[in-house]
């Protein structure tokens, strides 16, 4: 980038650099050698758009690698996979001409209905943050920037326009804004794109204590804040807010009213000139040489990553892997007409599609098996009877059925939240048909967001979970099927018994254009393992063609806010096979209402068959903390804190008890506070009860007599007992206790 003094560029120039030019790029100066930064949806494929400009996906897009999406990078729980697919997108987008790619999206599934989940990566901020740190990371390092999205508490599509996001900051920072802060502190996006909504009833592009109060001052963001598409509502206001970037263009109407904004004092010229540094930054991203991306070899790559994105939920009597039979019968629309991504923004015009059906009857070919085919359901008007019929009647002849089931794309996109947690009717109906007629039945699931598994879960035999695989799905889901490949994906959600059953159920999507964040940090499995709620399939679930068996457990204090902790893997089985380590912590430490369970640190190691691996793990401050309304901060209390080792959020398998220091807080007080924090404080509370005790005494009455009446006292702010008792306890004598030398801090009348 040439340096560019921006204090030399008149108000109209740089007024004119904070709105796009047209729908994908920025403004270019030519005459200030400043050039154009051209954007692109970019998730999971670059959505590289030369004629129809649009933000929907109703136009064509370029031809790129469809790599899986971001529900299904959080299913692989591997950096590993999240880091070679940003790699890849970088490689395309210099190809194609993009500087920066519009992604990764690390919005938490709040319900299991939310249209855009397919976008996302999980329910829990670590596991986002984690994976979208390694993608960003992943994706600069090849010199293309990211946009972190959508910022913030975007977690529905209904009147994503116009809700407010009603949200406590205790959620907001342990839930909601959690995985932002990791991926800004530790892989610094060159982008973060601000959301539609509202976060307790103000546009995020005009929130100035999100933009500038905690993303700039707190966590020290340094890079360009561009809007969603469409999302600035008043130009100037968005301005003073911290948003650098209004986008699309062109955008002469705004940048007027900037302009005149500046001459009428209502927004300083500094904010403008710090914010044009800011979009000037972005032309670091320019200027390289385009990357040859080689499209054979993505195709394969898509292939292999999707395959560890996968879950096994169900394998009764290991029916999977598939052996040698003499029939296998291919039910499902989906066989031949894969789902492999959502709608919306992110759809990308794959460059080839691997179609499931021809690959598992090549594959079964080799093996001597013959495969018949059946559609069963249709994606068109159709007789679904005739079609069911045919299928049940091709069961009845085969060794084993395969069905291909899912969600529709229109079912699931953005624009929209889903309306229901079943699948279609008519695919429901298959399924049990279909079950009830072969030997043994094998669902193989294609959808955005989980779908309800009740109606027909135990009717078959085993249930592999694709999500929405890329464009390599057909053949990542035939090397699962066979064997010659073991899955390794644990589910980023939890699949309930019911929608009833969810921590959302009453507050999803909102109403009146406000949605309230009722769950708090109850969200997903921290609800259902906080409540006791069964489910079908838990948070972290997953199955796998050998055993794992871990030992050895031992965790320790590596400081007042840190636990180091070891565990022993052993793959017991016959096969060679990835393996995801879950640690969780349990505390009830603090003085606020804490998860049963958090996940507080992963990885994902491949064993081969009879090898032992000693995998360390460490839990930082993040992992302990909790965000203290009080305080206004994080805080790590002392205390206990239980380190478990877990085949899922359900299931503990090893767990340790670590003694924490924590943090060294700061008593305050002040006569608003009550009476138990004043009989409590080291240095005044013994005087204080005695004083209190010595009072009480002519009633026959004690402090720890646990009557109603001391508890009534108890709980009564101080200053309302010293009224009460007419003067025999002076607030001065209190006040001047707390700031005796051993007190940590002084306290406010």
């Amino acid at each position: 980038m040439k340096y560019v003094d921006v204090t030399m560029l008149t108000l109209e120039e740089k007024a004119s650099l904070l709105t796009g030019a047209g729908f994908w790029t920025t403004t270019a100066i030519p005459a200030q050698n400043i050039g154009s930064v051209t954007f692109a949806d970019g998730p999971h494929g670059v959505r590289h758009q030369k004629q129809g400009m649009d933000h929907l996906g109703l136009y064509n897009s370029e031809p790129a690698t469809c790599f899986p999406p971001a529900v299904a990078v959080g299913s692989s729980w591997s950096v590993e996979v999240a880091a070679r697919i940003g790699a890849a997108l970088a490689r395309e987008a210099r190809a194609l001409g993009v500087d920066v790619l519009l992604g990764p999206g690390v919005n938490i599934k709040r319900s299991p209905l939310g249209g855009r989940n397919f976008e996302y990566y999980s329910e829990d901020p670590l596991l986002s943050g984690v994976l979208a740190s390694a993608y960003v990371n992943a994706l600069q390092e090849q010199g293309v920037g990211a946009s972190l999205k959508h910022f913030a508490a975007n977690d529905q599509e209904t009147e994503r326009m116009v809700i407010s996001a009603d949200v406590d900051e205790r959620t907001l920072r342990e839930i909601h804004l959690s995985a932002f802060e990791r991926v800004v502190t530790e892989a610094k996006p060159a982008t973060v794109m601000c959301s539609y909504n509202k976060i307790n009833g103000v546009h995020a592009s005009e929130n100035k204590w999100l933009l500038t109060d905690v993303l700039r001052t707190e966590w020290g963001y340094t890079g360009a804040v561009i809007s969603d598409w469409g999302a600035v509502r008043t130009r100037p206001a968005a301005a003073a807010a911290g948003l650098d970037l209004a986008m699309p263009g062109p955008g002469e109407y705004a940048t007027q009213s900037l302009i005149e904004a500046v001459k009428s004092g209502a927004v300083e010229e500094a904010t403008i000139d710090a914010a044009v540094g800011r979009v000037l930054g972005l032309t670091a991203f320019t200027g390289t040489d385009p990357a040859t991306a080689d499209l054979g070899a993505h195709h394969d790559l898509a292939r292999e990553l999707a395959a560890e994105c996968a879950v096994l939920l169900k394998n009764k009597d290991m029916v999977l892997p598939l052996k040698a039979q003499s029939s296998l019968l291919v039910v499902g629309e989906f066989a031949q007409t894969p789902r492999y991504q959502g709608g919306g923004s992110s759809h990308v015009n794959a460059t080839q599609v691997d179609i499931p059906l021809q690959q598992l009857v090549g594959r079964a070919r080799a093996n001597g098996t013959t495969v018949h085919y059946c559609p069963g359901f249709s994606l068109e008007p159709a007789d679904e009877d005739s079609l069911r019929e045919a299928a049940v009647a091709a069961a009845r002849a085969t060794d084993i059925a395969v069905i291909f089931a899912g969600n529709p794309e229109e079912e699931e996109s953005e624009g929209f939240d889903r309306r229901r947690l079943d699948l279609p009717p008519a695919q429901v109906q298959l399924i049990k048909a279909v079950a009830a007629a072969a030997p043994r039945t094998i669902v193989v699931l294609a959808n955005g967001g989980v779908v309800s598994l009740e109606e027909w879960h135990d009717d078959v035999d085993a249930i592999l979970e694709g999500f929405l695989l890329g464009q390599g799905g057909g053949k990542a889901i035939t090397d699962l099927l066979f064997g010659d490949i073991s899955p390794s994906g644990r589910l980023a959600e939890t699949i309930p018994y019911r929608l009833k059953d969810t921590p959302t159920f009453l507050s999803f999507p909102g109403e009146q254009e406000h949605v309230r964040y009722s769950e708090g940090v109850m969200v997903g499995y921290r609800y259902y393992e906080t409540v006791d709620q069964p489910v079908r399939y838990p948070f972290g679930h997953g199955l796998s063609y050998t055993n794992f068996e871990v030992s050895d457990l031992r965790a320790e204090a590596a400081g007042p806010d840190t636990i180091s902790a070891t565990v022993t893997v052993t793959n017991t089985g016959e096969v060679a096979a990835k393996h995801v380590v879950q640690m969780y912590v349990s505390t009830a430490a603090g003085p606020v209402q804490r998860p049963e369970r958090t996940l507080a640190a992963f990885t994902k190691i491949l064993l081969q068959a009879g090898e032992t691996r000693s995998v360390q793990l460490t839990l930082d401050r993040r992992a302990l903390r909790y965000w203290d309304i009080t305080r206004s901060d994080w805080v790590v209390p002392a205390g206990n804190y239980t380190i478990q080792v877990a085949e899922n959020a359900s299931e503990v398998l090893l767990q340790q008890d670590v003694q924490l220091d924590g943090d060294e807080l700061p008593v305050t007080l002040s006569l608003q506070s009550d009476v138990a924090e004043w009989v409590s404080h080291p240095v005044a509370g013994p005087a204080l009860r005695d004083r209190l005790n010595q009072i009480m005494a002519a009633n026959s009455q004690h402090l720890d007599d646990d009557s109603d009446g001391t508890k009534m006292m108890l709980s009564m702010p101080m200053n309302q007992i010293l009224s009460i008792l007419g003067g025999a306890i002076d607030g001065d004598w209190l006040l001047s206790m707390l700031n005796e030398p051993s007190q940590p801090a002084a306290a406010t009348a």
